[in-house]
């Protein structure tokens, strides 16, 4: 089962901050998960898609508390965190 976390203007946006989901045998990278969240909710279109942020890779994505690319293999006990950059001063 895969514990998903959603943070910020996406936790916003998909009025959700987490979920958890059995992991989809075809699901074997962070980018099939995200265009299988795409495939099933609208919402998430307009979050990872409508925007552009997956296909530019603003909206970072981290497995197990670290951050990953989107090519990044995913097993089924794995916690994904979506969240937009963060900004300092």
């Amino acid at each position: 089962m895969l514990n998903i976390q959603y943070f910020a203007s996406i936790r916003e946006a998909l009025k959700r901050s987490e979920e958890e989901l059995e992991l989809p045998r075809d699901v074997k990278s962070v980018q099939a998960l995200i265009d299988y969240l795409v495939s099933v909710n609208p919402h998430f279109e307009a979050v990872f898609i409508g925007s552009g942020d997956s296909k530019d890779g603003k909206i970072l994505v981290a497995v197990n508390h670290t951050i990953v690319d989107r090519g990044h293999l995913l097993s089924q006990n794995d916690e994904v965190a979506f969240f937009p950059p963060m900004t300092g001063g």
